[in-house]
């Protein structure tokens, strides 16, 4: 048979609340509630977060002119290239389509596997020097806010290819994401395209 479960009377919870404090507790929470806040600094810049293969990278925000679905690239004759993909169709428009995993030194294949959510690859159309890009994605996380001040030096054990395209490293949500250098990714892109 099972024992039965007792609670404590209602007197007993009120004299253990109503219990005496000393006064070294009241001076530590008064010391600690006197202190200033410290303001967080507001988020001055955006980034679209995705991930390339394991690798997590944000682009600006203001750099992405669409998400859209994968669609397959047909190549260019002649135009062979390590980065340069083909062209695509995105919304009846042919676009340049650019591996930017190749052009930043990712192993595409190398991917975490995913559970408890769906996962479906995307194009994002960049805005790279007045030239539309489309970019393969593996996943989108989102649009992410953030302090630029809040930025890291990226790790000295990065992928140099990566490294140089890097305006620093932002911790977000658990992960460790890439912020890329708008300037640098558009020049490269369109250097693609010559």
């Amino acid at each position: 048979m099972n024992a039965p479960v007792t609670t404590a009377p209602a007197g007993t919870a009120r004299r253990i609340l109503e219990r005496p404090v000393d006064d070294a507790y009241r001076t530590h929470w008064a010391d600690h509630l006197r202190q200033p806040r410290v303001a967080a600094e507001a988020p001055d810049a955006s980034a679209l977060v995705f991930r390339i293969g394991a690798e997590w990278l944000g682009v600006a925000a203001a750099t992405v002119t669409s998400v859209a679905p994968l669609a397959p690239v047909h190549r260019v004759p002649h135009r062979g290239g390590a980065a340069l993909l083909g062209v695509v169709n995105v919304g009846g428009r042919l676009v340049p389509a650019v591996s930017l995993g190749r052009l930043l030194g990712i192993d595409e294949t190398r991917a975490e596997a995913v559970t408890g959510r769906h996962v479906f690859a995307r194009l994002l159309v960049l805005d790279c020097a007045g030239q539309p890009c489309a970019i393969p994605v593996a996943e989108l996380k989102g649009l992410v806010r953030y302090a630029s001040a809040h930025l890291a030096a990226p790790a000295a054990t990065i992928n140099k290819g990566l490294e140089r395209h890097l305006g620093g490293v932002l911790a977000h949500d658990s992960l460790l994401v890439g912020v890329l250098e708008p300037a640098s990714l558009a020049r490269h892109c369109a250097g693609l395209l010559r």
